[in-house]
């Protein structure tokens, strides 16, 4: 294919246009981000956003990698001097791997096989003749028996036709026509069987697939890859099934052709063999392997999305927050951090058993809370929460009680990859002085203050969302992760005087390196005072800092434009904007409300043309002007804080409550309620009005807060049912 006719291909499939997908093209191949095109090159691309753009990255790579193929097979097949003019043709127009390989099989160097050994013995005529049809007299075994030859191991009749019909067998389960037909059978048809094994399942994991069935068409992903999980446990046995008999049937529609040869038998052995030995122990693989790459794509999409609501939590950027990490035998680790996440103070309390130093931890913690000004405790989830829960709960009482106007709360954090991040060199360097455990909770009480920011410290593999997240494609995995971290730290900005390394690393245009020598260049020489300054960094040149820049934050800087999302090639747009509008640009936080009301005013596609501006970059630039500095998340509902606590006990049905959605995945939702346990809100109990959910995601998400019922209580196996109100 050409590189035009790759550009058709796209477009036809992504609904968009030659010149939209040429040109972004062209974008990619330079290096430009996602973030950096669907921002700043919106008249390039027709207005494509970041979703768009990854799909046409994708089928981009794609299709040039089939290409690649296509070349590498073409090659092979002329080396070989077998390639024919329709041949050549069909490789060429073919748009999809699973088709190419099949054309190509008939070619591709092999090992030895029972066909290829039959070839050498000088049985191919004999298969020849069995697969033509065309012969009507006489006996199979009269033909076979001039093909005896004991020098080349064919002693008998029989020992010709077996190897005649070998290389029919193989011809079988080469035909393009008999294995599309197949793969339709298996998956249109097929019964996916999973059985227990003799292999013990301990905790009863897999108890609901022990003697499970379903449509290959019906099985859901999340079965699909517990199955693969049981199976590589040899705790599962899985296999697709299908009505052999008229499977066998449907193959010989397309291979015999004329039941008039008197070789119709020996086909038919051969069409058997092929199906038992040949077809179907690969295209079942084939189709196991399509069943778990759909899941694991399905699962791919529902983790990245569940990271993306986590990651664009609201912050509390202005609270100083109490971070507290619970456990029993070594006490739970308190850490008090300032406003901009500057560690303070920190101890270690023991309130939980096996101690149980109740009044000494409350007094430790008082004195923080106190000496501090502490706004907010977060408590992280794991072992001891809800003992250290009650605790907090209980001082957060006696200081409103003599205290009722202080602004004093605590939320329950998920604590998912703190302990990863504690021990990570990032940590050590930071905290040097400090234990791991110690530097765990910090993170706990910086994630309330701004998620995003110590998220992105962590594997996102590990903070505790999603499902089979380990069990699923790891490549695939890492590349949705990245663009999902990606596009959150672009749509929200990052301050280029605070920002960690790690945080940094996202920027659009930036890399490990890149991050890490902005780091060194802000400790060695100051605060950044505006953007240009960042072209001085040992290895940002133009280009990375042309993608970098407008997602780049300097409150600091004399330049209030530095502290938008406008980019520095918009700045002489914006000047003569503001000037046309009588707006003063140093005075931009100042005058809000004036700014907002001389832009309501503003025609839109004239002054673009005056300016000589495309219409997405002046929306762009009046968005900004109206509001500096937004931080986007600030618009989006604050988490659930709490002053008193719950236990599963005080639960009835019908209780009903606020809660705050943990983690979505393909049968429901896990909902944090305030009792230790997170309740299910299953996909059948999703809405109020009772309506069938095709998808989970189009009703919740993660960091979402519902009004919930309770619906059943297990106290012994600590489940709570929920529906929604």
């Amino acid at each position: 294919m050409t590189e035009q006719q790759i550009f058709s291909s796209i477009a036809k499939k992504l609904s968009v246009s030659v010149q939209q997908v040429s040109k972004t093209a062209a974008l990619f191949d330079e290096g430009a981000t996602i973030p950096f095109i669907s921002r700043y090159r919106l008249e390039v691309t027709g207005g494509l956003d970041e979703v768009q753009l990854r799909n046409l990255r994708d089928e981009l790579e794609f299709l040039r990698l089939l290409d690649q193929r296509k070349k590498t097979i073409l090659e092979s097949i002329t080396k070989q001097e077998k390639l024919t003019p329709e041949l050549e043709k069909a490789i060429t127009e073919c748009t999809d791997l699973t088709t190419l390989e099949d054309l190509y099989l008939p070619y591709k160097p092999k090992r030895k096989t029972r066909a290829s050994m039959a070839i050498e013995r000088g049985l191919e005529p004999l298969a020849d003749l069995i697969w033509d049809q065309k012969t009507y007299k006489g006996e199979p075994e009269e033909y076979a028996s001039d093909f005896i030859n004991s020098e080349k191991e064919v002693p008998d009749v029989e020992a010709a036709l077996s190897g005649a019909r070998d290389i029919c067998a193989e011809r079988i389960s080469q035909n393009i026509e008999v294995r599309d037909m197949l793969r339709i059978q298996l998956r249109d048809f097929g019964t996916l069987v999973c059985k227990k094994t003799t292999s013990e399942d301990e905790k009863g994991t897999y108890q609901t697939y022990y003697e499970f069935k379903s449509k290959v068409k019906y099985v859901k992903p999340y079965q699909v890859l517990a199955m693969d999980r049981g199976e590589r446990e040899g705790i599962l046995n899985v296999k697709i099934e299908v009505w052999e008999e008229r499977t066998l049937e449907e193959i010989d529609h397309i291979i015999i052709q004329d039941d008039r040869s008197v070789f119709v038998e020996e086909l038919e052995d051969a069409i058997e063999d092929a199906w038992k030995r040949l077809l179907y122990p690969s295209l079942e693989r084939e189709t196991r392997n399509d069943l778990t790459e759909k899941a694991s794509e399905h699962a791919i999409e529902t983790f990245a999305e569940n990271v993306r609501n986590l990651l664009l939590q609201p912050p509390f950027a202005t609270k100083t927050v109490m971070g507290i990490d619970p456990a029993y035998r070594t006490g739970c680790k308190v850490a008090v951090v300032d406003s901009t996440g500057k560690y303070l103070d920190g101890s270690t309390v023991y309130p939980t058993p096996p101690h149980n130093k109740i009044i000494e931890a409350k007094a430790i913690l008082a004195r923080f809370i106190k000496s501090h000004n502490v706004d907010l405790i977060a408590i992280g989830n794991g072992t001891g929460s809800r003992e250290t829960e009650q605790v907090v709960a209980e001082l957060i009482g006696d200081i409103l009680a003599s205290e009722p106007q202080r602004e004093l709360a605590y939320m329950i954090v998920n604590e998912a990859g703190a302990s990863v991040y504690s021990a990570s060199d990032e940590a050590r360097e930071e905290f040097p002085d400090l234990e791991a455990a110690q530097r765990g909770n910090i993170s706990i009480a910086r994630r309330v203050q701004d998620p995003l920011a110590e998220l992105v410290k962590i594997d996102p593999k590990s903070i505790g969302v999603g499902l089979y997240q380990h069990d699923v494609n790891q490549v695939k995995l890492m590349r949705s992760l990245d663009d999902v971290v990606e596009s959150c730290v672009n749509h929200v900005g990052v301050n280029l005087n605070t920002a960690s390394a790690a945080l940094l690393t996202y920027v659009s245009g930036f890399s490990k390196t890149i991050a890490k020598s902005v780091v060194e260049y802000r400790n060695k020489l100051g605060k950044f005072s505006n953007r240009d300054q960042l072209q001085d960094v040992p290895g940002v040149g133009p280009f990375r800092y042309q993608q970098a820049a407008g997602f780049l934050r300097i409150p600091e800087s004399n330049q209030p434009l530095d502290n938008t999302a406008i980019h520095p090639e918009s700045y002489e747009a914006t000047k003569k904007l503001c000037e046309r509008l009588g707006i003063d640009i140093k005075r931009l936080p100042d005058e809000k409300d004036t700014i907002a009301q001389k832009l309501q005013q503003l025609k839109l596609s004239e002054t673009a043309k005056a300016l000589d501006l495309g219409e997405p970059t002046l929306q762009l630039i009046v968005e900004n002007l109206i509001k500096p500095g937004r931080d986007p998340r600030e618009d989006l509902p604050k988490p659930l804080l709490r002053q008193d606590i719950m236990t599963i006990e005080n639960l009835n049905e019908g209780t009903k409550m606020q809660g705050t959605v943990r983690n979505v995945v393909d049968f429901g939702a896990f909902v944090d309620i305030g009792v230790k346990a997170d309740g299910l809100l299953h996909i059948s109990q999703m809405r109020a009005d009772g309506k069938r959910v095709e998808n989970v995601m189009d009703e919740v998400s993660v960091g979402d807060i519902i009004e919930v019922e309770v619906t059943s209580i297990d106290i012994k196996r600590q489940r709570i049912g929920l529906k929604r109100i």
